[in-house]
């Protein structure tokens, strides 16, 4: 490297310093400017936190316990559709564990899938399975999520329709029929996949056949899920639960901390609308943004700027620290079952 380029790599990590150092003052001071504008709301949300109702708040942990259980269920629903007899109790703890990775590290979502994906293999499931299992999993959430959302909007005469809601409907019954069929249909995911393969092998300018053996060995596998009308309509109805537990345990909040009414529809959407925040944001657990959505759309429904800061505190409190606690906890114990054995005694211990 020559002296002049040397000057100015220099000078560039000067520039970027003193922007680094210019961007963390801008934020030290907004936040003390927030601090001072919201200190009266803040100090009276602290007041009603320090006593929330002890009935209130025993209910609102049960709530989310129970969204966490649905959520367990709902996935158990479909490794059981594989033929799976995986006991309750290691789902549930699957799902807590999982949920903690996914709210609390960086990249959290691919940590979260590796490990769904890890431990049903432990459960038994064959790769296509678990892929199918996950990945069934989060289409049913989301989608349910939309049919919370369609319920709060229906029942404020607002947007939508009920015909919005009855297409939401619809498509949560198309999915759970189109997994049915590309289960027990394996030789039409054959020959579909095998002209998809045949197109990309063209363009890559493969053979043709490519690949063919292992799209044919994981369609095989897939053969082994028999998703029935049931199951399905089950697994849908956990995913419904888990998102309208969740909501349940904020309005409990609400409840825990103050005695102002509160209509049930505005929380719903004030919830829907925190949680739809969350999924476009890359701070881990929406820490901020969820928040922040929660807290004006409480507000918007009626609730006192205090009453909706303490109540979100709680609530956060509740399913984002106690939860991913719980989570974590699980986690260490998944872990240690199946850490490596001492030499000589086998790589892990049994599922």
């Amino acid at each position: 490297m020559s002296a002049t380029e040397a000057v100015g790599a220099v000078r560039a990590t000067g520039r970027r310093r003193w922007v680094r150092q210019i961007a963390a003052a801008a934020m030290i001071v907004l936040f003390a400017a927030e601090l001072a504008l919201g200190w009266p709301s803040l100090s009276a949300a602290l007041g009603q936190l320090k006593a929330p109702h002890p009935g209130w708040l025993a209910a609102a942990v049960v709530a989310e316990l129970a969204a966490m259980g649905a959520y367990a269920r709902m996935q158990h629903t479909l490794l059981r559709s594989a033929g799976l007899r995986v006991p309750l109790y290691r789902n549930v703890a699957l799902a807590y564990a999982a949920h903690s990775l996914n709210e609390t590290l960086p990249g959290g979502p691919a940590f979260s899938t590796s490990f769904n994906y890890q431990q049903m293999r432990r459960f038994g499931a064959t790769p296509a399975v678990a892929s199918w299992c996950i990945a069934l999993s989060g289409i049913l959430s989301t989608t349910a999520l939309a049919i919370v959302a369609a319920v709060g909007a229906l029942a404020s005469d607002g947007a939508p329709q009920w015909y919005s809601l009855a297409c939401l409907a619809v498509i949560i019954a198309l999915i759970v029929v189109g997994a049915q069929r590309i289960s027990s249909h394996p030789a039409m995911v054959d020959s579909s996949a095998r002209s998809v393969l045949a197109w990309l092998n063209r363009i890559r300018s493969r053979p043709a056949e490519q690949g063919l053996e292992c799209i044919r060995s994981f369609v095989s596998q897939l053969g082994a899920a028999r998703l029935t009308p049931g199951r399905g309509i089950a697994a849908a109805v956990f995913a419904v639960l888990n998102w309208g537990l969740d909501a349940a345990c904020l309005w409990m909040c609400v409840r825990a901390v103050s005695d102002d009414p509160i209509n049930a529809t505005q929380l719903l959407l004030a919830f829907c609308a925190g949680m739809a925040a969350g999924t476009i944001t890359i701070v881990p657990g929406g820490l901020g943004i969820i928040d922040s959505a929660l807290i004006l759309g409480l507000v918007a429904g009626g609730l006192a700027t205090a009453t909706a800061i303490a109540a979100v505190v709680l609530y956060r409190i509740i399913s984002f620290g106690f939860i991913i606690g719980v989570g974590w906890l699980s986690w260490l114990v998944m872990r240690r079952r199946h850490r490596p054995l001492p030499h000589g005694h086998g790589t892990t211990s049994k599922p």
